[in-house]
């Protein structure tokens, strides 16, 4: 509920989310007295305790942890509206595993994940997962069950069956249909009240025969909501009374006391049908307990004098908005807002042939029977046992104040380059070789103006004027935004396009690949982009001269990836027999002739110097994103090929899942590098003849 104004629910109090994040300390503190962080697992539940795990996984990086929401996660458009909506995702993912009761509720999660956040999740052999700074974090769709055991030994209790016979006794001759529901304006009881209203004023024949039972559990708070449902619920009640009822007979009856469980069992055996009409809930157990009381027991069947071989029925009236409803696929599902429909669904129930009830039940039971609760239990934490396997197989590192800490995990053999280290590899070699990307590594990908600084034109060109040096940016960019660019340094070198334009020089010509030269695929694809463009608001096309991106960064961020995928599908039919491919990067749709990349770059490099008798002893690449991972790949694989007193780098800038086995933390970093470097160039105990490939790296 949005509270549009101080009658409709209580604005954020910023006081009272203290209040939460104290309580929820308390609980940290008190694990942290118990817990073996090795051995133990820990599982929270439901949204009180919602950034717990952030304040454990501050105290413990590899503490195993599990959030089950026993509650529905509201949409995206009523969650963002909430001023503390990033600490509590964050708080949730530092999780391991978060289960819901249904996929819409975590369809919601997901939704506020990749709206709030920018992550994407995606279906790893059945398992739902988004990658959150290096760890998977599973998502898991299981709704709990009930204690089969606790609820049949309450049905074999003799105050059971005296209910039982007293219940029977008093409406005999009636269909009895029962609700069980909290007070509160969620579970919909006024609403039940005008359908059962409706099926009296269009069913004149069931006046005297129908009795709804409405069993009202204690309200869990007194607010003025509670109180203008209760009092509406009774207005209601009595009105129908008035109009409808008889001496000896009511056919609505509140009983608004706390009922014993024993009660409330006996009145699931007798009641012929249930409903359930909540406008909003999680999972509510209610229909499951009716099933399983109407199952009954031999006792059970004696004392109602069934036979014991007797089909056993049960009809069920269940609210779309109920997290057990998609459970129960022989439930009657009404939209409780529609009175009308209600009211036929119940007259459906009680109509209802008794073969169609007993085969309904029966499929009902069998569900309900095999997924009780020790089977949620059991289920839920085998997948979080799967779901922290490889935690001690990766390093941890701790960032971000109070509840926005979360934690970087990575692979061992990935760490931090050291300046100096790096600085004396180099000054010991004779021939380098050095690979940078541009966009989010020398220049911040944030930048608005793309135009190196000044520092970063000097830099580059000290690195250009060592005679052992070649630099080489490798972009996605068009030539030409890299020729004016970079039109300050004489010396190096530019591969465009993902290298499908080369140049070695300000002075050396183009070279096109020789890889295909074919390019008529782009008329093709044209019309299609056109239309995806005019389809998506706040996409458009980019054209370069050997390839098309489609960019949706600043679309609805569900348009454009739901766009994204359909247009990728549609571009791999269209372009199945043309020598292209499509590739999906952030936020983008590119499609490009194959066999490019800027792998292909940097093995083109190498081999040119090795051929030309100068094999390099230092290799280095640094770069951001995903096509940088090419280059990281190809200079690893490269090193195979080379003398083990080659020097081999590849680092990415950020620490995130990576080829590369460095990384640097940000582009300033980059800078403090490279300035060292261009630094120890200048020193005249230098060795001249070094080769310095820079990649300067395009929006795709």
């Amino acid at each position: 509920m949005l509270p549009m104004c101080p009658d409709h629910g209580d604005r954020f109090d910023r006081s009272l989310w203290q209040a939460y994040v104290s309580a929820n300390k308390i609980f940290a503190d008190k694990v942290m007295e118990v817990i073996n962080p090795e051995d133990d697992y820990v599982w929270v539940h439901d949204y009180h305790l919602m950034i717990l795990p952030t304040f454990l996984r501050k105290r413990f990086y590899r503490v195993k942890l599990g959030f089950f929401l026993h509650s529905p996660f509201p949409s995206s458009e009523i969650y963002r509206t909430l001023p503390v909506r990033d600490e509590i995702l964050k708080g949730l993912l530092n999780c391991d595993l978060i289960g819901f009761h249904t996929f819409d509720y975590a369809r919601h999660f997901l939704s506020c994940c990749s709206r709030m956040l920018g992550l994407n999740y995606e279906s790893k052999r059945g398992h739902i997962g988004l990658d959150y700074f290096g760890r998977t974090v599973y998502i898991k769709i299981l709704p709990v069950g009930i204690h089969m055991g606790r609820l049949e030994s309450v049905l074999n209790l003799p105050c059971t069956s005296t209910k039982i016979k007293e219940i029977q006794d008093q409406f005999r001759g009636k269909k009895l249909i029962l609700g069980i529901d909290d007070m509160d304006i969620f579970k919909g009881i006024s609403l039940k009240l005008l359908a059962v209203e409706q099926l009296l004023h269009l069913n004149p024949d069931l006046l005297g025969k129908l009795v709804l039972v409405q069993i009202i559990n204690p309200a869990r708070s007194s607010g003025k909501d509670v109180q203008e449902a209760k009092r509406e619920t009774y207005l209601t009640a009595r009105r129908i009374n008035v109009a409808y009822g008889s001496p000896g007979y009511e056919p609505v009856i509140l009983i608004d006391h706390p009922v014993a469980r024993y009660e409330k069992s006996a009145y699931y055996a007798v009641a012929e049908c249930c409903i359930v009409n909540a406008v909003r809930d999680g999972m509510n157990l209610v229909p499951y307990k009716y099933i399983v009381c109407r199952q009954r027991t031999p006792l059970l069947d004696k004392t109602m004098g069934i036979a014991t071989d007797s089909p056993h029925t049960s009809t069920l009236v269940v609210s779309e908005f109920v997290g057990c409803s998609p459970s129960l696929s022989g439930a009657i599902r009404v939209n409780p807002w529609d009175i009308d429909a209600v009211s036929e669904a119940l007259n459906l129930a009680l109509t209802m042939p008794e073969p169609e009830k007993h085969m309904r039940h029966e499929k009902h039971y069998r569900y309900v029977s095999s997924h009780n609760v020790t089977y949620w239990a059991r289920s839920f934490l085998q997948d979080l046992e799967r779901a922290c396997k490889d935690h001690y197989n990766k390093r941890c590192w701790g960032f971000g104040l109070g509840l926005n800490f979360r934690v970087v995990s990575l692979s061992p053999s990935f760490r931090k380059l050291s300046i100096e280290y790096m600085v004396a590899a180099y000054k010991r070699t004779s021939r380098r070789v050095i690979f940078l990307d541009y966009d989010g590594t020398v220049v911040p990908q944030t930048s608005i103006n793309k135009s190196p600084s000044p520092e970063v034109i000097s830099v580059l060109n000290a690195l250009c004027c060592d005679p052992k040096n070649t630099v080489f940016i490798v972009s996605g960019r068009g030539r030409n935004s890299l020729c004016e660019w970079l039109s300050p340094c004489d010396k190096i070198g530019i591969a465009a396009e993902h290298g499908y334009f080369l140049r070695w020089d300000k002075t050396s010509d183009w070279e096109a690949t020789t890889v295909v030269a074919d390019l008529e695929w782009k008329e093709i694809i044209n019309p299609v982009l056109r239309s995806y463009t005019e389809a998506t608001d706040g996409s458009s096309i980019e054209i370069k001269e050997s390839a098309l991106v489609w960019h949706h960064q600043d679309a609805d961020p569900d348009l454009g990836a739901w766009q994204a995928m359909e247009l990728m599908e549609h571009l791999e039919n269209v372009l199945a027999n043309e020598p292209a491919v499509v590739k999906r990067g952030q936020h983008i749709v590119e499609v490009k002739p194959q066999g490019v990349s800027k792998g292909l770059v940097v093995e083109r490099v190498i081999s040119t110097i090795v051929n030309g008798g100068m094999a390099p002893d230092f290799l280095m690449c640094i770069g951001d994103d995903r096509s940088d991972e090419d280059m990281f790949e190809s200079l690893l694989k490269s090193s195979s090929s080379q003398s083990a007193s080659v020097g081999i780098f590849a680092c990415t800038v950020g620490q995130k899942p990576s080829k590369a086995r460095y990384y640097l933390d940000d582009t300033s970093d980059v800078m403090k590098l490279l300035s060292g470097l261009a630094t120890a160039s200048a020193s005249p105990k230098l060795r001249p003849n070094m080769q310095i490939q820079v990649s300067f790296e395009s929006t795709a």
